[in-house]
C-alpha cells in the first residue's frame, strides 16, 4: 500500500507460478471480470509488463497485515501474490527487499518463515492508509487564497532537488516554473515548512499567502503546475477497469480478496498525482469525483469478505 507511489514500474511478464507447499493453500486463481475472463488490470499487465512485485506486496501488507497485530507466513503472501501474476521468485525477492528496507522482519519456525511489520513499516503503511482512504473526500469551500513557495536548489544537487520535488508533489503542490511551487490550500504551509526544514532549505526558501492578483489567469497557472488532462485520463482508466463491478460481483471469496488488492493498488497512485484542487479550478464533470465514489463503494462492499478470506488463509497456514 501506500506510500510507494511508483505503482506502475514494470517487469517482464511471466506466467503465474504453481502452488508451493510450505504454508497452506495453493496459488489464488486469477481474478475474473463479471461474466468471465481475466480482470482488465491483469490482462493489461500481461501485455505491457508486470507491475512491481514489491509494490503489490506493499499494497497487500497495508490492506491485510497492517490492521492485525500478528505475523504472516511467507507462503500466504506468495500464494496471494501468485493470484496477482507475481512469480514465486519475484515474490520472495520483494519480501527480501522490503525486509532490507526495514519495513518487515522475519522469524523462523523450523523450515518456515513468518513476517511481522516493524515499527517503521507500520508507521509508513499507516500514513499511506490515512492518505489513501481519506483521499477523494469532498473539498472544503475555497476562500480564493494561494500558498506560493520560492525555493532555490542548485542544479548540481540533483538528489536534493528530486527529494524536494517528490515531497512537495506528495503534499499536493505543483510547480508552474523552476523554483516556484503553488497550492490553493494555504493550510499546507505547516506541512511544507516541515519538508523545507527537514531538507535543510530554510535559508533559501520563502513563502507567500494571498489571493490571485490582477495580472494573468488562475487557469493558466493551474495548467502550468499540474497536468490535469493526464490525471483525468488516469481516472477514466480506473473507471473503465472497475465500473463493471458496481453492478456485478467477483464469484468467490478468493476473487474478492484479489480484486480488493487490485482496487487499492490502482487507487493508491492518485493521492500522489492529484492535488485535489477546489472545484473552481477543475474542469466541468471532473472524472476524479466519479472515481472516488466508485472506489469507496467497491472497497466498502468487498472489505468484509476480503478480510474474512485473508483470515481463512492465515488460519489454514497455521
Amino acid at each position: 500500500m501506500p506510500t510507494d507511489v511508483t505503482a506502475h514500474s514494470a517487469r517482464p511478464g511471466d506466467r503465474r507460478p504453481s502452488a508451493h507447499a510450505d504454508g497452506g493453500g495453493g496459488a489464488e486463481p486469477a481474478p475474473q471480470v463479471p461474466g468471465g475472463g481475466d480482470h482488465p488490470a491483469l490482462s493489461r499487465r500481461r501485455g505491457l509488463g508486470q507491475t512491481s512485485a514489491r509494490s503489490l506486496l506493499l499494497t497487500l501488507l497495508g490492506e491485510f497485515v497492517l490492521p492485525r497485530e500478528e505475523p504472516v507466513w511467507t507462503q500466504v503472501l506468495i500464494d496471494v501474490l501468485g493470484g496477482l501474476d507475481v512469480e514465486h521468485k519475484s515474490a520472495r525477492q520483494a519480501l527480501a527487499r522490503t525486509a532490507a528496507e526495514g519495513l518487515v522482519t522475519s522469524d523462523r519456525a523450523g523450515r518456515r518463515v513468518r513476517w511481522t511489520l516493524t515499527p517503521s513499516g507500520r508507521r509508513l503503511l499507516s500514513d499511506g492508509a490515512a492518505r489513501i482512504y481519506g483521499f477523494g473526500s469532498p473539498a472544503r469551500a475555497w476562500d480564493g487564497r494561494w500558498l506560493v513557495l520560492l525555493v532555490s536548489v542548485p542544479e548540481a544537487r540533483r538528489q536534493l532537488r528530486h527529494r524536494l520535488r517528490t515531497r512537495l508533489a506528495w503534499a499536493g503542490l505543483g510547480s508552474p516554473a523552476p523554483g516556484v511551487w503553488v497550492s490553493p490550500d494555504p493550510g499546507k504551509e505547516t506541512e511544507v515548512a516541515e519538508v523545507v526544514a527537514d531538507l535543510g532549505l530554510d535559508a533559501v526558501t520563502s513563502s507567500f499567502v494571498g489571493p490571485f492578483g490582477t495580472i494573468g489567469e488562475e487557469a493558466a497557472v493551474v495548467s502550468q503546475a499540474w497536468d490535469l488532462p493526464a490525471i483525468e485520463r488516469g481516472y477514466e482508466d480506473f473507471l473503465a477497469e472497475f465500473a463493471g463491478f458496481a453492478t456485478a460481483a467477483p464469484r468467490s471469496a478468493a476473487e474478492v480478496l484479489t480484486h480488493q488488492v487490485l482496487l487499492v493498488h490502482a487507487w493508491r497512485r492518485f493521492p500522489f498525482l492529484d492535488p485535489q484542487l477546489p472545484a473552481e479550478l477543475l474542469p466541468a464533470e471532473w472524472a476524479g469525483a466519479r472515481a472516488a465514489t466508485l472506489f469507496d463503494t467497491l472497497h466498502h462492499r468487498w472489505a468484509a469478505q476480503a478480510q474474512a478470506h485473508w483470515t481463512t488463509l492465515v488460519d489454514r497456514a497455521d
